[in-house]
């Protein structure tokens, strides 16, 4: 797959990492493990898949 400039990642261990740190996935699904997130670190790429 091509990178997509639009979204950039530097998750290494994705599946979809490209090597020049963007995401080959033409869209992402962003949640989060927390009932009520609140800093940056309460969301995750639920895109993820490891390599």
């Amino acid at each position: 797959m091509a990178s997509n400039p639009s979204i950039k990642c530097s998750v290494q261990q994705c599946k979809y990492n490209s090597n020049e740190r963007y995401c080959e996935l033409g869209s992402i699904q962003v949640g989060t493990h927390e009932s009520n997130p609140t800093e940056c670190q309460c969301v995750d790429c639920l895109s993820f898949e490891l390599k």
